[in-house]
């Protein structure tokens, strides 16, 4: 088995021509909107969750080194200085800290623990979950409603939790028995409001997720 990495994907700020795009994608495509930090975190969690090794994480402003003396490429506004406070640079530690307050080496994609329908394009939702059954994560989009089944936590309860990619704050939800299957509603919605649904075994007695041990 070889590691696989998402080397390039999502650079906030970034204004893709139409003309790089099939003519019949042309009008409608997301690529043909400047790219924002929404776009840089979901790009990251689909990975991740998806069972990459990792993730890297540019900005349309670092890449070229923009400053204000130098002609943009892709639209580009802010100065490479300015773009290491974009919101997203710092999101991406909130998901490594996330990733890392759970076993890691055990992690593995595991789509069949939604109970309903994952959802398409820019509302997919991508989950996770350890081969042990000792927890799982649920990545969505948009803060809508999903089934989750509660069997993929072998032991007998289960600690719910919400966790926030924006700001890496996390809300415990309750206990719930680890049988049938369970709808679970994000604290809030909207198109970038995204949230990820963190499963444990209760027994195990992990730390919040995103905590650093």
């Amino acid at each position: 088995m070889k590691p696989v990495i998402d080397l390039e994907s999502s650079y906030p700020g970034a204004l893709i021509p139409a003309a790089w795009l099939p003519a019949h994608l042309r009008a409608s495509h997301p690529s043909t909107r400047p790219s924002n930090d929404d776009h840089a975190r979901r790009a990251a969690y689909w990975a991740v969750f998806a069972g990459a090794f990792g993730h890297t994480y540019g900005h349309n402003a670092i890449w070229q080194m923009h400053t204000q003396d130098r002609k943009p490429i892709l639209d580009g506004k802010l100065t490479w200085q300015e773009a290491f406070d974009a919101p997203s640079a710092a999101q991406m530690g909130h998901l490594r800290r996330l990733m890392e307050s759970r076993p890691v080496l055990t992690r593995v994609p595991a789509q069949s623990i939604l109970a309903n329908d994952t959802g398409a394009g820019a509302v997919h939702r991508r989950a996770t979950s350890a081969s042990d059954g000792s927890y799982a994560m649920v990545y969505t989009p948009t803060g809508a409603s999903f089934k989750v089944r509660m069997n993929v936590i072998k032991g007998a309860k289960v600690q719910a939790w919400w966790f926030n990619p924006r700001d890496g704050s996390a809300k415990l939800i309750g206990e719930f028995p680890s049988t049938g299957e369970r709808a679970f509603i994000s604290p809030d919605k909207g198109e970038q409001v995204d949230w990820v649904l963190v499963l444990d075994d209760a027994a195990r007695n992990y730390p919040a997720p995103g905590s650093r041990k």
